[in-house]
């Protein structure tokens, strides 16, 4: 209780206010030696009820909980309600209501004895899993940002964080990176097809493009999972976190002119840096610091790759608990169900669209060409992308692991059901994929192999822009990530930022917000400011950037930052020229621009998409990114 106590005011001295505070305390007297304990019976039943436990049913009585007396006991299975509440006594358990109307509960099992686990598919277990599962893998990714060092990866939360199965196939994630979680099962797979001797407490590392990886700043750890006598693989957990400096001929690794992988950084193909538990970093450094173009910020490297394998032991932990509650048997099944559901649940998906073709034509700023045929057969897909141009002789090739990822996301997307995004979401899908930009060819020398760093992050977009756009899903998003890399010698910078989402049938394209295959943060102005040498002149959405169309699409940003001091900056883009399209009468959006003031200078001149420049002190960078096309729907003839 706060009692306040007010005076009267007087005009020529100050007001008093005198508080009191009442605290009233209640005891009730303990039971004496001389309190008869309540006489044990069983409690009548109100009725029954069919009611599944592990898939079985069973005849279960209910009670209500208010006409139950001291000394009742009721034997499980049963149900036990009341207004707020209810509770569920599984077979094998038992309630007693105490002298003072508590309820405890008894497990009967004999010590050491296991409680049967049904391991057929429970439509509630399967959802239980589902959440169980998701929710391991978010824990993952809350600590892999909580212990990382970079800016990458605790502001902008440009990592993802999966469990996948024995063989190496995606079961659950967080809603992190799509381009990532798609991709991760490839890198699990490639470490089965080329490490024989996985041992209890490995962990490997990998960014290699032919093994899996994205592009090489994305690094991933992958920790394999055995049984407790060590024989039997039974899963992995891996965290992926793209690394702002990772090597290369220019800071931050990713820019647009690199004519090989070498040139973009350090490759690593599944390099072991834990063995039975230990952490090797003296491995771990050398490699970093090895080679022609080294890493500029080794120390924050192995400091985030360190925060992933602490992720990792975490998810493993917390996988090794569900076992110890469900059995092996049990987990291991509904893994199997997870996929199956996903799969089952994507023939459903695609079984409601009509069967036919569906092409999609786009082109690159440049004029390449890129193509894809959507092919729908009964409650089957084929995705062709014969027809997109050849290998690059820039950064702008990709992979077969991002292909992959930007499909996986797409038919997500699609499922009118929350599931977790799933492997199985992939077995009614085929993709044709020949040599060209989006599948070069495989080889182990990097100075000989196709540089990558764009594939990921502006071909996986535009692979979504398309996919949806031949089956008139949703008109185009920006269409890039309008990546921004700077640094120097001692350190390198990335950001992707924001533009407009496409509208659809229905709906309005989002302003200012990270589309389709990035799901990460822009860093915040004041730690942006704090950490590196820029100042962040000005960042609004761009209005009417979006498409026009009844259902608009959104706008992009400007985002002006001005450097304090000379850096080399690198900009790789698209849609500064080919607009972001409208679908069903809509029109595009406008494209992105890219504008640099020197110091001194009044006038801006255009970069263009592809960018790698040296910066001064005090100039200035304005990017404007671009909208989301607009949607006009088939019967409306205004706009």
């Amino acid at each position: 209780m706060h009692l306040q106590l007010y005076g009267h005011v007087h005009h020529d001295r100050p007001i008093e206010i005198a508080t009191l505070r009442v605290e009233v305390t209640g005891r009730v007297p303990k039971p004496t030696a001389q309190t008869k304990a309540p006489v044990e019976r069983t409690a009548a039943a109100k009725g029954t009820a069919t009611v599944y436990f592990d898939a079985e049913p069973h005849e279960t009585p209910w009670f209500e909980r208010s006409e139950l007396q001291p000394g009742d006991r009721v034997a499980g299975p049963a149900i036990i309600y009341e207004a707020l509440s209810t509770i569920v006594i599984d077979p094998g358990w038992s309630a007693e209501v105490t002298e003072r109307y508590d309820l405890v509960l008894t497990d009967n099992a004999p010590v050491g004895r296991e409680a049967p686990q049904s391991t057929r598919c429970d439509p509630v277990r399967l959802e239980l899993f589902n959440n169980h599962f998701t929710h391991i893998a978010t824990q993952m990714g809350l600590t892999l940002q909580r212990t990382s060092m970079s800016v990458n990866v605790k502001e902008r939360l440009d990592f993802s964080c999966a469990i996948l199965d024995s063989q190496g196939h995606l079961v659950v994630n967080a809603p992190h990176i799509p381009v990532h979680l798609g991709a991760m099962g490839a890198s699990a797979r490639g470490l089965i097809e080329q490490v024989k001797d996985l041992r209890p407490g490995d962990a490997y590392l990998s960014n290699d493009p032919d093994l899996g990886g994205s592009h090489l700043p994305d690094l991933t750890v992958i920790s394999p999972v055995f049984d407790q006598t060590g024989s039997e693989l039974r899963f992995f957990t891996a965290s992926r976190a793209h690394h702002a400096e990772i090597g290369g001929v220019r800071p931050g690794s990713t820019f647009p002119h690199a004519r090989s992988l070498a040139e973009e950084g350090v490759v690593f193909r599944n390099l072991r840096i834990a063995r039975a538990g230990v952490f090797d970093e003296a491995a771990l450094h050398d490699a970093l610091t090895a080679g022609e173009f080294p890493s500029r910020a080794p120390q924050e490297n192995i400091a985030d790759v360190r925060a992933a394998l602490a992720a990792n032991t975490l998810g493993t932990r917390e996988l090794q608990a569900l076992i110890d509650a469900n059995t092996w048997p049990v987990v291991s099944a509904y893994m199997g169900f997870i996929r199956d559901s996903a799969a089952q649940t994507c023939r459903e998906m695609i079984g409601r669209i009509d069967d036919g073709g569906y092409v999609f034509d786009d082109q690159l700023d440049d004029g390449a060409p890129l193509r894809i045929a959507v092919t729908i057969e009964g409650t089957c897909m084929t995705a062709d992308f014969s027809g997109t141009g050849p290998v690059n002789d820039n950064a702008f090739n990709a992979n077969l692991a991002v292909v992959t990822a930007a499909i996986l996301y797409c038919l997500r997307c699609m499922i009118d059901q929350d599931i977790p995004l799933n492997s199985g979401v992939l077995e009614p899908i085929e993709i044709i994929l020949p040599t060209c930009m989006l599948n070069p060819p495989k080889c182990e020398d990097p100075r000989r192999h196709a540089a990558v760093a764009a594939g990921k992050v502006e071909l996986s977009q535009r692979i979504v822009d398309m996919f949806f756009g031949a089956l008139g899903v949703v008109s185009a998003s920006q269409g890039t990530m309008n990546n921004l890399i700077f640094g120097d010698n001692t350190f390198g910078y990335y950001e992707t930022i924001c533009g407009g989402a496409g509208a659809g049938p229905g709906f309005e394209g989002a302003d200012a917000v990270h589309t389709h295959m990035t799901n990460t943060r822009m860093t915040d102005v004041e730690v942006l400011e704090a950490q590196y040498p820029v100042r962040v002149r000005r960042f609004a959405i761009r209005r009417g950037s979006g498409g026009a169309g009844r259902y608009r699409g959104g706008d992009g940003v400007i985002r002006e930052i001005e450097f304090l001091k000379p850096v080399r900056l690198s900009l790789l883009s698209q849609r500064r020229s080919a607009r972001p399209f409208g679908l069903a009468g809509g029109q595009p959006a406008q494209p992105g621009r890219n504008l640099l003031r020197r110091a001194g200078e009044h006038t801006e001149r255009d970069l263009g998409p592809l960018v790698q420049i040296e910066i001064h002190p005090h100039d200035s960078l304005t990017i404007l990114t671009p909208g989301g096309g607009g949607y006009q729907a088939p019967d409306d003839s205004h706009a």
